[in-house]
């Protein structure tokens, strides 16, 4: 099975502009759903829905700045685009600092508004790609023995495996294979596809003792 489909999820407080946004974006064949309140939206939203959020920024109770925080925190990578009639320089640059993949006043241009989800929707699969890449590489990573980790760490600051053995107090016959089993499990066909795949997964390198 393939991943679900992308889906608009509206948050606003106005219910005629739900309507009318739900309208406009059913016609443009997405899927939509609507929220009145953020609050309705972390009650009833899965996380794991890829697509973007078209947040409404002045609304009462949690606004969508406290909803962008809120998601922040979360660990979400739902692109959002917001809409608001009382936007101002300061705001649109602070939400955007923050990640948002747009912002657009209102009364929205629509050509504006599908632009600007279709860029949101590249700009999820972008990070949900990314996040799968980062998620095997750790996944590799936790099949290294205790060793082999130990000589990923010391390769990776650019050490030669004579240096390395020199480091473990072994010798480097063992190194090499202590190497390339660690190329093997961690799929890198050289020492520069090592040393991405070991950032990514977190592994900073071990500087020589001396």
């Amino acid at each position: 099975m393939g991943e679900p489909k992308e889906t608009v999820f509206l948050v606003d407080d106005d219910p005629s502009v739900l309507r009318g946004l739900r309208r406009l974006l059913t016609a443009a064949g997405f899927e939509v759903v609507a929220f009145e309140s953020p609050r309705e939206f972390l009650e009833r939203h899965d996380a794991l829905a890829p697509g973007c959020l078209v947040l409404d920024l002045a609304m009462p109770g949690v606004n969508g700045m406290q909803l962008q925080q809120e998601l922040a925190a979360r660990g979400s990578a739902l692109p959002i685009v917001f809409l608001t009639g009382h936007g101002d320089v300061p705001t649109s640059m602070q939400a955007m600092k923050r990640g948002a993949a747009d912002f657009l006043t209102k009364p929205v241009d629509e050509k504006d508004l599908l632009a600007a989800i279709r860029s949101a929707f590249e700009k999820g699969r972008a990070m949900r790609a990314a996040r799968a890449e980062t998620a095997e590489v750790e996944r590799r990573i936790a099949t290294l023995t205790p060793r082999e980790r130990e000589v990923l760490e010391h390769v990776v600051s650019g050490m030669r495996n004579k240096q390395v053995a020199g480091e473990l107090g072994t010798v480097e016959k063992t190194v090499k294979v202590h190497r390339a089993r660690v190329m093997e499990k961690m799929g890198a066909r050289s020492l520069a596809e090592l040393v991405r795949l070991a950032e990514r997964g977190g592994i900073r390198g071990t500087p020589a003792k001396g």
